[in-house]
């Protein structure tokens, strides 16, 4: 079973790596140079550098390569997804979505934008605690593979599944996508608590509190709390929040400091999606009638609208409530 991962970043060729130890891996590089450095010394530096790429990974930039995969691994930033889409061949394979984030202008999900594109094509999610550079280097990872058809969401975590990548599947492909994306939300506000100096209780909370926040918004849009309590929501909003290998969280401690955000995000080679995800999550949790007071805050902050002080004080200052309201 021959897999196309489109998207050579970081988690790209992390994926690539993965899969290659199963069977024939193409990966596509929007950027020709990048996929004639992985397709030459089989490794890719930009965005991956120090880890020694499977030869048998097949780099291109021509997205007719793709047409003989039996399956597509969607890696690209989230608000380009669609676009990516229109450019793949006219082929109703498979789709693994692995892009973390809500379409600015719709607030749809990754799959509701799939489904869109491609409507007769099996949609599936990919989410969990995963570092790129953990990964690739074969560390030990647990994921969740949601998918609504169990028949392919099985085939699929087969495919993947090796010593160190441990895929546990899900019919729940909502509450995937949403885990992964309010935890990057959620990243950056765990960093401005670090950087600013608040402390490791302040980190706790938001840690918790958001956790609350995400399962509102997910039980909003149909998600199960279980997998938001499980590897896809807290697992993954566990690591993001508490390592600067995380770009979100990385952000954030920038943000906590007093850099603005135009700075911080105008230097950056990858991208940090809780950065466009926060004022999209902020608008969807509006319309479904959902308080999301911290997401609210990073928003505030990416958008030179408040500074930290303030909108610690704004938090702080909320009438007391039963947590579990």
């Amino acid at each position: 079973m021959r897999l196309g991962v489109v998207g050579a970043g970081a988690w790209g060729s992390a994926l690539a790596q993965v899969a290659a130890a199963n069977g024939p891996v193409t990966l596509w590089a929007h950027d020709p140079a990048i996929a004639r450095t992985i397709a030459e010394t089989h490794a890719n530096p930009l965005y991956l550098p120090g880890v020694a790429l499977d030869p048998a990974i097949a780099a291109t930039a021509d997205t007719a390569d793709l047409v003989g995969c039996h399956a597509w691994l969607l890696v690209t930033p989230a608000q380009h997804l669609r676009e990516v889409l229109r450019r793949l061949p006219d082929r109703a394979v498979p789709l693994l979505l692995c892009s973390k984030g809500i379409e600015a202008n719709t607030h749809a999900l990754m799959s509701q934008v799939a489904a869109a594109e491609r409507p007769d094509a099996p949609v599936a999610a990919l989410s969990g605690p995963t570092f790129a550079a953990e990964v690739a280097a074969g560390l030990p990872t647990a994921v969740t593979l949601a998918c609504a058809d169990e028949g392919v969401g099985t085939l699929l975590a087969a495919r993947l599944a090796r010593p160190g990548f441990r895929p546990y599947r899900s019919t729940d492909v909502v509450g995937a996508e949403i885990g992964g994306a309010v935890k990057n939300v959620l990243a950056i506000a765990c960093g401005v608590v670090d950087g600013a100096g608040l402390g490791r209780n302040a980190r706790a909370a938001v840690i918790a509190r958001g956790h609350a926040e995400m399962t509102r918004f997910g039980a909003a849009r149909g998600a199960r709390a279980e997998t938001l309590a499980g590897l896809a929501g807290l697992g993954d909003l566990v690591l993001t929040c508490s390592s600067e290998q995380s770009r979100n969280y990385s952000l954030g401690v920038g943000l906590g400091q007093g850099q603005a955000a135009a700075d911080l995000l105008g230097g950056r080679r990858t991208v940090a999606e809780g950065a466009f995800t926060a004022p999209v999550l902020v608008e969807a949790a509006a319309r479904a009638g959902v308080e999301m007071p911290i997401a609210a805050a990073v928003a505030a902050l990416l958008a030179g609208e408040a500074q930290v002080g303030q909108v610690t004080d704004r938090l702080l200052a909320r009438p007391l409530k039963s947590e579990t309201a």
